[in-house]
């Protein structure tokens, strides 16, 4: 039997409609637009100035603290200003805005596709090289990838898993990206070994990857230390608690870290990031992005730098379609609706779903029916129900006894909602309201 997750869960239409599409480069456009702050923490402090010269690969903006990550010019050109400009969030957030001019690469990269397996850097030269590089969590959550490999004095990392689920409906840039540089997501994984001090690493993949499942075993065959798991196809395998408890079986405590059960967690696009930076001394200065929808007429993987507008991507991929009635950034259940199409492309936008108007509307709100549909799926046990009550009418102490902190975003209650209640839209505000009150108290 298939390991999976043991608490709530759904299983949406795949809408897998990109798998096995190639890579393909993104052309670069006139200008990109490249913000300090695509990370979890501290945003980057500027370093370039209006009218400064750059190579693809500079650093631009370095990092402004411990949790906190570089910024480096994805492109060749001049910087035309520093502005405030709308992301992906709906936010305006510091940007520096670069004109395209040619495609300089600094001479330090190694372009080329030779695959590189000798590791030569030190545990400690690693986790700097990776805090260097800007890398932080391609999968969505872009909390500095280099901070993950700092174990804190006192804990014990015995198990790196790599996350190579990919549940969310309709992308698929993970799944190609094991396709198509599994050999390199190999060394990754055992960079990263290298980085902790351990040698037992295991790759959960679920079931609807065959293909990738069947690569990375071949890969991985004389690796007897490197484990490619398959898992039951369930929603939200990807969440670190859930992919923990189904691939070693154990439980992460409410409010604690994976590192208290001895796990270290990365994203197989991250992993792929940190061999580029120890191999290639290349930052993170790109991603696959899966761009895709129903009505779309080339869903597909590409290659994009940073920065690059999503209205470029959307052009260079076919162009968006009549009934097209919301753009989204990421997948339909964690993805946000973006209000602005020249929004740019971040480290952590792992897709852009384009949603036909039949689908896009929601329908109007109903009365609770304490159905408890909600409970029954929500992958952290908690009752969002109760939590959008308490949202409502604001009882903040109430919401942090309920463990509002502990929901990981899914959106497993909203989809299973029979009244159509928008319950993570509530928690989220209720998280945030939550999150304040907790970060003040330590201050």
């Amino acid at each position: 039997m298939l390991k999976t997750f043991s608490l709530g869960g759904i299983h949406p239409p795949e809408n897998k409609l990109s798998a096995r599409k190639g890579l393909k480069d993104l052309p670069l456009p006139k200008m990109v637009t490249i913000p300090v702050s695509q990370h979890i923490g501290a945003p980057a402090k500027i370093l370039v100035k209006r009218g400064e010269e750059v190579k693809v690969g500079q650093l631009i903006a370095e990092s402004a603290g411990f949790i906190s990550a570089n910024i480096y010019a994805s492109v060749s050109g001049k910087v035309k200003k520093i502005d405030q400009v709308v992301d992906a969030s709906g936010y305006r957030k510091e940007s520096i805005v670069i004109s395209v001019e040619g495609d300089e690469w600094l001479d330090t990269i190694d372009r080329s596709d030779i695959l590189n397996k000798t590791i030569e850097l030190s545990p400690q030269e690693i986790i700097d090289k990776v805090a260097e590089a800007g890398i932080v969590g391609l999968g969505g959550a872009t909390f500095p990838a280099h901070v993950k490999l700092m174990v804190p004095p006192g804990k014990k990392a015995e198990v790196l898993i790599v996350n190579g689920v990919e549940c969310e409906p309709y992308l698929t840039s993970d799944h190609q990206l094991m396709l198509e540089r599994g050999e390199q997501v190999i060394v990754g994984v055992q960079i990263v070994l290298k980085a902790l001090g351990i040698d037992k690493a295991i790759i959960g993949i679920e079931n609807n990857k065959e293909d990738a499942i069947k690569h990375l075993r071949m890969i991985t065959k004389n690796h007897p230390n490197i484990k490619i798991c398959p898992l039951k196809v369930q929603y939200p395998q990807g969440g670190e608690k859930q992919l923990i408890k189904a691939t070693i079986d154990k439980e992460v405590p409410s409010g604690a870290l994976p590192i208290e059960v001895g796990a270290v967690v990365q994203n197989v696009a991250t992993i792929f990031a940190i061999y580029e930076a120890v191999q290639k001394n290349k930052p993170l200065i790109s991603r696959i992005v899966t761009v895709t929808g129903k009505s779309f007429s080339n869903p597909s993987n590409w290659r994009c730098r940073i920065g690059i507008p999503i209205s470029h991507l959307i052009e260079q991929a076919g162009g968006l379609p009549e009934d097209t009635e919301k753009v989204i950034s990421g997948g339909p259940m964690m993805g946000k609706a973006l209000t602005n199409l020249d929004a740019p492309i971040t480290k952590g936008t792992s897709g852009v779903l384009l949603i036909r108007s039949l689908e896009a509307r929601r329908k109007e709100m109903q009365n609770c029916i304490r159905c408890c549909k909600c409970v029954r799926v929500c992958p952290m046990g908690l009752e969002p129900y109760l939590l959008m009550q308490l949202t409502e009418r604001n009882y903040h102490d109430r919401l942090e006894k309920e463990d509002v902190m502990d929901c990981i975003e899914c959106g497993s209650c909203s989809y299973t909602c029979p009244s159509y209640r928008p319950l993570l839209d509530y928690i989220r505000i209720g998280k945030k309201d939550v999150g304040q009150i907790m970060r003040s108290r330590k201050k």
